[in-house]
């Protein structure tokens, strides 16, 4: 719940009235009706029967629209919230950030089951945002891995969320718990950041799990420039083209990648195709993707400023928090190595703080880290 403070002074009627406060939530459309029977016999059928056994409420999502802003300006954004049916007492709430999404029409709002469901069956009021770039807001293009988009993209649907759960009169109560898994696991961190670093938000994290995100983008740019193979090569021109647009540097992608390669983006990157399909229209040999005089300028040190600067903008360093974070990361990590999450965790401990810890999951590549955390968070969330 938004934790209020009344304050009673000593002053006279004529005192100015207090501002109305800013209002986020702008609209909220059913799209499913979930039985608990029927989650309970979806879970099993995944060979999940300790995740069914958590089961205990039948859902319902809506699609909800609430303001943010995008570049300075307010914007309509969405994202998914899923409500347990029958509550007996105030559930707490969790928001879960989705990992990198290239087609537009996979935006959690959407209408696809998430796997978030279960959470807000096992008793969580449930939020998945869609975040800038998707749903409402698919018409501009999303603002990957900025940190503050990202986490007011976190914080402004929590807000909104709340404002519509008091409308209805459901309960909520002031337990907040985060989580997320690669770009996920980013905007994670970045929202638990500015939650805790601005009061102004009147919110409090319970909790906070952050997986094998690219918090550190120093160390990311550090593994591009001393390495000429990269295995995931849409994700590098993701970020380019993400920066270029949010900066209004508005460079043509030439300036970045070779011809070939800045007409295959141009082309597919859309929001119509798929990562894995548009990495075939690229290549992961570092010298054949970026046009040479860039890479060259990238590899010195004063080259390519702006890039670099909005880089380390970026980043996410280690705060002084009080609330229990937990990091993730595979070793076998072949996208985002698992030496970010390392950099991530020593940062943390600069600034004085042992409350964040750091889980290396053996064996684990990108793709397969996910369950490992999972299962392991799970069951933290819920003692707590």
């Amino acid at each position: 719940m938004i934790l209020s403070v009344l304050f009673f002074s000593c002053q006279d009627d004529t005192a100015s009235e207090k501002p109305a406060e800013k209002k986020y939530f702008i609209s909220a459309e059913e799209t499913a009706d979930i039985p608990l029977e029927t989650l309970k016999a979806l879970t099993t059928s995944l060979g999940q029967p300790d995740i069914a056994a958590l089961l205990k409420y039948s859902i319902k999502s809506y699609t909800i629209v609430y303001e943010t802003t995008f570049k300075g300006e307010p914007i309509q954004a969405s994202g998914l919230l899923i409500i347990p049916q029958g509550l007996t007492a105030d559930a707490p709430i969790i928001s879960v950030q989705h990992g990198t999404t290239f087609v537009k029409s996979d935006a959690p709002s959407l209408g696809a089951f998430t796997g978030m469901e279960l959470f807000a069956s096992a008793g969580y009021i449930s939020l998945v945002p869609d975040f800038i770039g998707y749903g409402k807001s698919a018409s501009v293009f999303h603002p990957y891995y900025d940190k503050d988009h990202s986490a007011f993209a976190v914080v402004d649907m929590i807000k909104s969320a709340k404002e519509f759960l008091a409308s209805k009169k459901i309960g909520f109560n002031e337990k907040l718990f985060l989580a997320g898994y690669s770009e996920g696991g980013y905007v994670t961190l970045a929202a638990a950041k500015e939650i805790e670093t601005n009061p102004s938000h009147n919110l409090k994290l319970t909790a906070v799990a952050a997986g094998a995100g690219g918090y550190d983008l120093n160390e990311m740019l550090k593994g591009i420039t001393t390495s000429t193979y990269y295995s995931y090569p849409s994700y590098l021109a993701f970020v380019m083209m993400s920066y270029n647009n949010t900066y209004n540097w508005n460079k043509p992608l030439n300036y970045f990648f070779k011809q070939q390669y800045a007409d295959a983006l141009n082309q597919y990157m859309n929001g119509e195709y798929g990562g894995s399909f548009i990495n075939q229209k690229l290549t992961t040999d570092l010298n054949s993707l970026f046009n040479a005089d860039f890479y060259s300028r990238l590899k010195q040190p004063q080259g390519e400023p702006e890039l670099k600067q909005a880089l380390a903008n970026n980043s996410i360093v280690g705060w002084n928090t009080a609330t229990p974070i937990r990091l993730y990361h595979g070793s076998k990590d072949e996208i985002i190595p698992y030496q970010n999450s390392e950099s991530t965790l020593k940062s943390f401990r600069e600034a004085g703080n042992n409350n964040v810890t750091l889980t290396i999951i053996p064996q684990a590549t990108h793709g397969s880290g996910l369950q490992p955390m999972l299962q392991n968070v799970i069951p933290w969330f819920l003692s707590l």
